[in-house]
């Protein structure tokens, strides 16, 4: 079987490609940025992941944009075809919407804000050569701390075990339940706000997991943001409101 060239020689032949080959944005394909000011802009409206079937455990979750259009192609480019370079934007956007879920909590207290990263499988890492929703974290936290938000990222949920899990794709969402179920184990951090991290968030699962981890290591409450959510049907209720009194309202706000 044909190996893979180690990770530095990967990173460093992307960064070769970039400065040999014409740029182009991520989501639109003009040539210039990374992701275009357009494509950016669709990222910097704050919204209320709710999937489909809202899972039991599901934690209130923002996103900062739709999982449709420009952006799904920015973020697989991100995830799966080596454009590392896109943590910049994608990251600040994970910073807005982690900002964006702490804000909707009313007595959200202070002390440090932790950002935690879903992590990947073990196999995933090694295939891209980078652990990507670590990459994003780094750059939410230090977006935060800018903004005066004592924030950093934190490790504390790991995979458990040795089960194998199945690719999620094709599997509905019961099925991704099912699959996850007992996956992910965590550590506490007395006195600090969790927010769970990952770059998209569709049927809710790994979220839904992830936060039932925290929970067991004494973690009361949980938060998580992403980049984008799979857009969904608006539902009749009152515009921002989500059940456990968690409110957020969506806007357009202004990165420059």
């Amino acid at each position: 079987m044909r190996q893979q060239p180690p990770a530095v020689l990967r990173a460093g032949g992307r960064a070769l490609a970039d400065l040999v080959l014409p740029r182009t944005c991520a989501g639109c394909a003009l040539p210039g940025a990374v992701l275009c000011r357009r494509c950016r802009t669709l990222l910097t409206r704050p919204r209320l992941a709710q999937p489909r079937r809202h899972p039991p455990g599901f934690p209130p979750t923002v996103a900062a944009g739709a999982y449709a259009g420009p952006v799904q192609p920015a973020v697989i480019a991100f995830k799966e075809h080596g454009r590392a370079e896109l943590a910049g934007p994608l990251g600040t956007a994970l910073g807005l919407a982690v900002a964006a879920v702490l804000l909707g909590v009313p007595d959200g207290g202070g002390g440090p804000v932790l950002l935690v990263p879903v992590p990947s499988a073990a196999a995933a890492v090694r295939r891209r050569g980078r652990d990507h929703v670590r990459e994003l974290a780094d750059v939410a936290a230090a977006e935060l701390r800018a903004a005066g938000v004592p924030a950093h990222p934190a490790p504390l949920v790991s995979r458990a075990g040795s089960r194998r899990v199945r690719d999620s794709a094709g599997l509905d969402a019961v099925q991704r339940r099912a699959n996850l179920a007992g996956r992910y184990r965590a550590r506490p951090a007395p006195g600090a706000r969790v927010v769970l991290v990952d770059d998209v968030v569709t049927s809710g699962a790994t979220l839904t997991e992830a936060a039932r981890a925290l929970r067991a290591a004494g973690h009361q409450r949980v938060l998580a943001a992403v980049v984008a959510a799979t857009p969904r049907q608006p539902r009749r209720s009152a515009p921002g409101a989500l059940r456990g009194g968690f409110t957020v309202r969506e806007q357009e706000v202004d990165l420059r």
